[in-house]
Order: structure tokens, then C-alpha cells, then sequence
């Protein structure tokens, strides 16, 4: 399966355009994201990013924590794995192409994202990743680089980067991805993602529909899953986006974060009519 992003001339993210698997396809070819697990009793929002990677595309993926948290991974998930670690990560190999670190992992979660971005592998940053480096934020971006994405909400932005306006959300976008070497993705009504070689596209395609506890988390977690297929950091943030706002779109009035999983096949169908209409 591969993706095809889509733009317009005035930087606005379009439907992106999808082709199914190749016929030899296997799990390991389409990619293993991992996702670090919340400490037990704080599972769910990890467990709504695995659960979004793997109904995107990812052909393998893994919940990785400590046997507590795991334990109560186990009593909800089936088709996602299970390898317990700690913050050495020796469960990482090279057949893992994606990670995500941040959804409910806690306030003590900064080894680990130190950890984790030493291992060259593409990566997520959400929520507690975040927020974690609020009163140092340079330890983070001294660690970061192009093959990260950050996706914070505006508090989180404005406390990583209190010296940047957010006034201006493409300026203040552009600039933090300059700062941490990364991709940066804020989030809001229109969702702004800017790459540190100046790259910038804007997701206007969303509902308010998606403001709901863990909505992010699955957010993250179809990021994650296309950068296992091998889309490129920038690419995966800015189609995850599109994604995601097409879930609110099509789920309407009701919508939560349990629901949304269900919804991601429709909004593929959606993207593969195009690519064959196009093909």
C-alpha cells in the first residue's frame, strides 16, 4: 500500500491518493511501528495510537512498555503485540520502521524520549513527550532532528516555545520546526505542519466534532503508521492530518476517540476510489 500526498497551490493538504499493497506484500513489508505504553491504569491513550497505526496501513505493531501496563494491554487488544522493556529498548530492532512516545505516558517519560531518539528511528513526540521538557525544552531540541515530528496542541506549543507569537500560526509553525529541527504540526482548527527545510502545508478539512478526549491520540498513532509504510515524516504528519480531519467529517455529531479506529477503512475507501478514478 503506498500514499500520494496532495496539495493545493495555496498550501492547503488535499485528499491524499492511495494504491493498495503489492501482491507479495507481507506484514513486515508494510512497516512495524511501536508504540510506548502508559504506565498501568493510564494504557488507553497508547492503546487508541496502536490501535489508529494498525488500521492505517502498518503491516506489524507493537505495544512496548513494563508487564503492569502490559498486563492490562492484554485484556484489550488482539492484533496488536505485546514486548515488554524498559528504557534500554532492546526490543527495537531493524525490521521496526516508526515509534510513537508521549499519549499517557506519564510525567517521568524523559529517559525514555531521550532514549528513543538516539535509536535513528522515525518518530512521534505527543503530549507527555512534550510536556515533559517544558522548563528545558533545549534538552529536547538538542535531540530532535528530521526524522522526529512534535505534534503539540497551542498550551504545549506556547510553553515549548514561549518566545514564538501565535498570532501569526504559519509564522510561529515555521519557526519552531526551524528551532527543533524537526517537523512541528500544531494543531487547531486549521492544523499547520512545517518542515525545518522550510516546507509548510496547512489541513483545513477537519470538524469541531473531533474535539474529544484521545482524538489526538489517534492522531498520532496514523502519523506513526505511515511513517512504518515509509512515508517520509513530513508527508505522514500532513496525510495523518487529512486523515484524521476526514474522520470528524464523515462521523459527525457523537464521535469519540473508541469510535474513530472504526471509521478509518471508510476514510481509506475514500482515498482509494480517488486513486483508481486517477489511475
Amino acid at each position: 500500500m503506498g500514499f500520494t500526498p496532495n496539495s493545493s497551490g495555496d498550501g492547503t493538504i488535499l485528499r491524499p491518493l492511495l494504491l493498495p499493497p503489492a501482491l507479495d506484500a507481507h506484514k513486515y513489508s508494510r512497516g512495524h511501528a511501536m508504540v510506548w505504553s502508559g504506565p498501568a491504569l493510564h494504557t488507553g491513550a497508547a492503546r487508541l495510537s496502536a490501535q489508529a497505526a494498525l488500521a492505517v496501513g502498518a503491516g506489524l505493531v507493537s505495544l512496548i512498555g513494563d508487564r503492569a501496563a502490559l498486563m492490562e494491554q492484554a485484556a484489550h487488544v488482539t492484533a496488536i503485540m505485546l514486548r515488554e522493556t524498559d528504557i534500554s529498548f532492546a526490543c527495537v530492532d531493524d525490521r521496526v520502521t516508526a515509534l510513537a512516545i508521549g499519549p499517557g505516558a506519564g510525567a517521568s517519560v524523559r529517559h525514555a524520549v531521550l532514549q528513543i531518539l538516539r535509536l535513528n528511528v522515525p518518530t512521534i513526540l505527543d503530549a507527555d513527550a512534550l510536556t515533559t521538557f517544558e522548563r528545558d525544552p533545549q534538552i529536547l531540541f538538542g535531540s530532535t532532528g528530521p526524522a522526529a515530528v512534535m505534534t503539540p496542541h497551542i498550551g504545549e506549543f506556547r510553553r515549548l516555545f514561549p518566545d514564538i507569537s501565535t498570532d501569526n500560526r504559519a509564522e510561529a509553525v515555521s519557526r519552531a520546526a526551524d528551532r527543533a529541527q524537526c517537523v512541528v504540526l500544531l494543531k487547531g482548527f486549521e492544523t499547520w505542519i512545517a518542515a525545518p527545510d522550510g516546507r509548510m502545508l496547512v489541513n483545513r478539512h477537519a470538524s469541531p466534532w473531533l474535539a474529544t478526549a484521545g482524538s489526538g491520540d489517534v492522531l498520532t498513532g496514523l502519523i506513526c503508521g505511515l511513517m512504518a509504510q515509509g512515508e517520509t515524516p513530513f508527508d505522514a504528519a500532513c496525510m495523518g492530518a487529512w486523515l484524521h480531519g476526514d474522520i470528524g467529517v464523515l462521523a459527525g455529531p457523537g464521535l469519540t476517540a473508541d469510535n474513530m479506529i472504526g471509521h478509518i477503512p471508510l476514510v481509506l475507501r475514500g482515498c482509494l476510489h480517488d486513486a483508481n478514478k486517477h489511475g
